[in-house]
């Protein structure tokens, strides 16, 4: 009877601080504020769009800053492939058959690289394995077309990595640098 007794007194007690700190907790305002459901990344996900001729263009890609770094031959080596964006690698997708810098390219989506010079042309790359992490699984033996192109040096600094889809083609456009990319 008197450990009936004892575990009675200990099951109230227990109830009463259980209900106790769950009041508190329900009138106590909040020290610390529940993150943003939508809180910015670092490098958002953006997405380009156009038409060139009958073809539509869409390219999926993540958004980094420059953030006062140098980009191109800092954080981005010349020589050495790149993802062209951030997070996964950028994709181009073509709803018809095109030509890239006059080279036949059949519709699709394909993973989008870049080989940045220190001077001269640049690498582009059209991987057929277009969902890909970043650069780090490339393989060479799955691009679909290669084609070299010449950058140009921007009017204005870039903070956020853009593409632009228009006729005659793409532009990548990042730090100082403009990458056009000629489509027909």
């Amino acid at each position: 009877m008197k450990s009936f007794t004892i575990f009675r007194t200990a099951a109230f007690g227990l109830t009463l601080a259980l209900t106790g700190a769950v009041a508190h907790a329900q009138t106590m305002p909040a020290t610390m504020p529940a993150p943003a459901k939508d809180a910015a990344k670092p490098s958002p996900a953006a997405t380009a769009t156009g038409k060139i001729g009958s073809a539509d263009v869409t390219v999926n890609y993540s958004s980094p800053g420059v953030k006062g770094r140098t980009i191109f031959g800092g954080l981005e080596k010349f020589g050495k492939v790149w993802r062209a964006g951030a997070n996964e690698a950028t994709t181009v997708e073509f709803s018809k058959d095109v030509k890239v810098e006059g080279k036949a390219l059949p519709a699709g989506k394909y993973g989008f690289f870049v080989i940045p010079a220190e001077t001269g042309p640049w690498t582009v790359i059209f991987n057929k394995v277009p969902n890909q992490w970043g650069a780090f699984k490339y393989d060479e033996k799955q691009d679909a077309l290669r084609v070299m192109v010449t950058p140009r040096k921007s009017a204005t600094l870039t903070e956020r990595l853009v593409y632009e889809v228009k006729s005659p083609g793409l532009v990548l456009r990042w730090e100082n640098v403009e990458v056009p990319v000629a489509i027909k």
